[in-house]
C-alpha cells in the first residue's frame, strides 16, 4: 500500500519520476478544456474521497480536477457533515470510505489522523496538509522551480518567517533532493529542532532575513495566521522584520524567484511589489498543485516508480 503522508513516503527517485510524470503531463494537455480527461485516462474508474476539516481552495479543487484529468471522479466530504464531525472514530471512518473509495485524501490539523487514517484504510491515504507537513504543496513548488529553469541539486532556497508545516516539508525535500534551506525566523517561531537535524545539514536557521536571502535561488515565505491560531497579535508582531520587500528581494541573486502557497496576506508577510511582481511565480505554483497531484496519485496507484 502506498500512502503519501510526508515527501520521504516516496523517496528522492520517485520524487523525480512524479516530477518528471507531470511536467509531460502538463505539456501534453496544453490548450485542453480543462474538463476533458487525459488521452490515456489512466485512473478511468478510480473514486478519490476528499475529507476536509479544515477551508481549502486549491487543495479541493486541484485534487477534483487532478482525478477528472486521470478518468476519475471525486467524492467531496467537509468534516462537519459526516460522522467524523459526530464523535465517529478516524479508524471507523478509514474503514468505511476504503469499502467505498479507490483513495483517500484529508486536509486536517493533527498529523496524527493522518496517520492513523493510513494505519485502518485498505486504500492509498493522501495528506493533503496536516500541522506537520504539506507534502502536496512542496511537490507543486518543485515543479515550479524545475519549469523556471533551475536544477533543484545546489539550489538554495530562502525562507522567511514562521517555521511552520510547509517550511517542514521544504526541509525534508531539500534533504531528499539534495539543495539547501536557509530559515530566517524570530524566536519563539522556529520550525522543530528535530526537522533540521533530520535534514543531514541541508538546513539551518538564521535570525536575520538578510542573511538568508544571500545568493538565494528561490525565496518562499506563507501567510503569518494560520486557521485556527488566536495569538495573532503577538505573533505578527515577531514576524514584521521578516516580510518580503524588494529591498529583501535584491539581496537574493538577480534571477531570484518568489514563491507563496497562498492566500497572501500583502503587506504582512509580503509587499505587493514582491507578490505581484516579475519575480513571483505565484500563478504556475497554484496551478501546478493539479498537475503534481495528478502525479502522486498515480505514484499511489503504482503506476510510477
Amino acid at each position: 500500500m502506498r500512502h503519501f503522508l510526508n515527501l520521504s513516503d516516496a523517496g528522492p527517485d520517485a520524487i523525480a519520476a512524479m516530477l518528471a510524470d507531470a511536467i509531460d503531463r502538463k505539456a501534453a494537455r496544453a490548450g485542453w478544456p480543462k474538463g476533458k480527461p487525459d488521452a490515456d485516462a489512466p485512473l478511468a474508474g478510480h473514486v478519490l474521497a476528499m475529507i476536509f476539516e479544515k477551508n481549502s481552495t486549491r487543495t479541493r479543487v486541484s485534487f477534483d480536477m487532478a482525478i477528472r484529468q486521470l478518468g476519475g471522479s471525486s467524492i467531496v466530504m467537509d468534516a462537519g457533515t459526516m460522522q467524523l464531525g459526530r464523535g465517529e472514530s478516524v479508524a471507523d471512518t478509514a474503514r468505511v470510505l476504503s469499502g467505498y473509495a479507490d483513495a483517500i485524501m484529508i486536509r486536517t490539523d493533527d498529523h496524527a489522523k493522518v496517520v492513523e487514517m493510513a494505519e485502518h484504510a485498505t486504500v492509498p491515504v493522501i495528506n493533503g496538509l496536516t500541522d506537520a507537513s504539506h507534502p502536496c504543496q512542496i511537490m507543486a513548488d518543485l515543479l515550479t522551480i524545475i519549469e523556471s529553469g533551475k536544477a533543484l541539486p545546489g539550489l538554495k532556497v530562502a525562507w522567511l518567517g514562521d517555521g511552520n508545516n510547509v517550511l517542514a516539508s521544504i526541509v525534508e525535500a531539500a534533504s531528499l533532493m539534495h539543495f539547501d534551506v536557509i530559515a530566517a525566523c524570530p524566536q519563539g517561531f522556529q520550525p522543530e529542532e528535530e526537522a533540521i537535524v533530520a535534514s543531514s545539514g541541508r538546513a539551518r536557521v538564521v535570525a536575520d532575513p538578510r542573511e538568508a536571502v544571500e545568493e538565494a535561488d528561490i525565496v518562499v515565505t506563507d501567510t503569518w495566521i494560520s486557521m485556527g491560531q488566536t495569538h495573532a497579535q503577538t505573533k505578527l508582531k515577531a514576524l514584521a522584520p521578516y516580510q518580503v520587500t524588494p529591498e529583501l528581494m535584491a539581496g537574493a541573486k538577480p534571477d531570484a524567484k518568489f514563491l507563496h502557497c497562498l492566500p497572501a496576506h500583502r503587506g504582512e508577510e509580503v509587499a505587493a511589489e514582491v507578490i505581484d511582481g516579475p519575480q513571483s511565480l505565484i500563478w504556475q505554483e497554484a496551478e501546478n498543485r493539479l498537475h503534481a497531484q495528478k502525479s502522486i496519485l498515480r505514484w499511489c496507484f503504482g503506476q510510477i516508480g
